[in-house]
């Protein structure tokens, strides 16, 4: 596929639909010329992972013995996107082309990359600090590229910071969430701290005897979910409106993944967690109220206590 900007955002929109419906809802109640660059990104966002995890759209995640292979690619294929050489992989094509509409530093689609490549490597996190280090790679980065998207100046640390965090409250949301999932394929990402404290071994958290621990661990990720989602919400509010309500929606909908854990307890891995289009239409619904009102804080007000991401 050549860089054809139609093209590439048709098939980003393909994408997007076939690999999250939660954010192909948010992604309506942007603007057309920030929904076509949202769903750029997203291409690309999940290509990678699909690359890295050896998945179709997030669904079949497995084992892989070439996984620094992997990783090599999306290096490369990103490095010639950002450089605005054609790649003729439309995903990676289209991180080129929102890229240099948009003026995203080449670092953060690198810091992602790093994220993925700490998976391949079999890495788990040791303390808090890691984990969310590890959230922020995967996750933060995105939120702030996603910002920049949306008009946000790449100098605008208050701003980014808010974004960042909203990118952190939904990995937290999505690692509660998935527990039994991740490891079913060697993953962990409760900090061997967090473990200790609760005695559970190593690689047993999914055993029935450590359930309760599982739950007291689970409960502290949703309530650091829940503190960096109240911290974007703040953030949302430098956006324009139509930025804001989608970003007010997403925040709904993965916020309501935090919270079911958070209600189901020692059941919540007995079924995936997900939610339904009428939530969906619910959380826009409630969204669109809230971007209505004051902001309610200056984004510079953030909390000391909320991790920070490396400056650009």
């Amino acid at each position: 596929m050549s860089l054809d900007r139609p093209a590439l955002v048709q098939f980003a929109r393909t994408s997007i639909a076939r690999g999250s419906k939660s954010f192909a809802m948010a992604s309506k109640l942007f603007d057309a010329e920030t929904r076509e660059r949202a769903w750029l990104l997203y291409a690309w966002c999940r290509a990678c992972d699909d690359i890295a995890d050896g998945q179709d759209h997030g669904h079949g995640m497995t084992r892989l013995s070439d996984g620094p292979a992997r990783i090599a690619r999306i290096r490369h294929l990103t490095g010639e996107a950002l450089a605005g050489r054609e790649t003729g992989e439309p995903a990676f094509d289209a991180l080129g082309l929102v890229a240099a509409e948009c003026g995203i530093p080449a670092r953060l689609p690198f810091d992602v990359i790093d994220g993925f490549a700490l998976d391949g490597e079999g890495w788990s996190p040791r303390t808090a600090d890691d984990l969310h280090r590890y959230c922020y790679h995967v996750a933060g980065a995105v939120g702030v590229m996603m910002a920049i998207v949306m008009g946000v100046a790449p100098d605008d640390d208050a701003v980014l910071d808010r974004a960042c965090d909203l990118g952190l409250a939904f990995q937290l949301a999505n690692i509660a969430r998935d527990l039994s999932e991740d490891d079913a394929v060697g993953r962990c990402y409760l900090p061997a701290e967090w473990l200790a404290e609760m005695d559970i071994p190593p690689g047993e958290h999914m055993r029935p005897a450590h359930r309760a621990g599982l739950v007291t661990l689970a409960r502290l990720l949703t309530d650091g979910a829940a503190r960096y989602e109240a911290s974007a919400r703040i953030g949302a509010f430098a956006l324009p409106f139509r930025s804001r309500w989608a970003v007010l929606a997403a925040a709904h909908i993965y916020g309501g993944i935090g919270r079911a854990v958070a209600k189901a307890g020692a059941a919540a891995w007995d079924h995936r967690v997900s939610t339904s289009k009428w939530a969906k239409l619910g959380a826009a619904m409630r969204a669109w109220g809230e971007s209505l009102q004051p902001a309610p804080l200056s984004p510079s007000l953030r909390p000391d206590t909320l991790w920070t991401r490396p400056r650009l």
